[in-house]
């Protein structure tokens, strides 16, 4: 069993309420920055977990919640990550109108961190698409 690197470990309540914008810089990467906290995406077919297939646990890469599991991902050939379902109280969505499109963000219920967007066009049994940047999670195999 590894353990996540300690900048992917779950932050406490007092670490999280502590976070603001210098601190978010410091700890994340400046990709990771652009996509988390200002709405940015990766380049399609760019990211880590793509086409990566290990069994375990994906956590937000900003507070270290676990927003999706392995057995919930799957090839859907978009270019990103994409997971049929995520741990419903760990995300949040919301009405996303940018680039002249209407689209359903999903981000982390604990610290808000754009996480990608989520469509009606996935697998059974629950034909939803999570398609989500590589840039905000951190797989975890424990």
């Amino acid at each position: 069993m590894t353990t996540p690197p300690k900048s992917h470990k779950r932050l406490s309540d007092e670490e999280l309420a502590a976070m603001d914008e210098s601190s978010w810089r410091e700890k994340l990467s400046p990709e990771e920055y652009f996509v988390t906290r200002e709405q940015g995406t990766e380049r399609p077919f760019s990211g880590t977990y793509h086409e990566f297939t290990q069994v375990g646990s994906y956590r937000c890469k900003c507070c270290g919640e676990v927003l999706f599991e392995s057995g919930d991902k799957f090839y859907s050939a978009c270019g990103w990550p994409a997971f049929s379902a995520g741990k419903g109280a760990a995300i949040e969505e919301h009405k996303d109108t940018s680039h002249g499109m209407i689209r359903t963000e999903v981000t982390c219920k604990r610290c808000d961190a754009h996480l990608g967007h989520v469509f009606p066009d996935g697998p059974p049994p629950t034909g939803l698409r999570y398609c989500i940047n590589s840039q905000a999670i951190h797989f975890d195999d424990e």
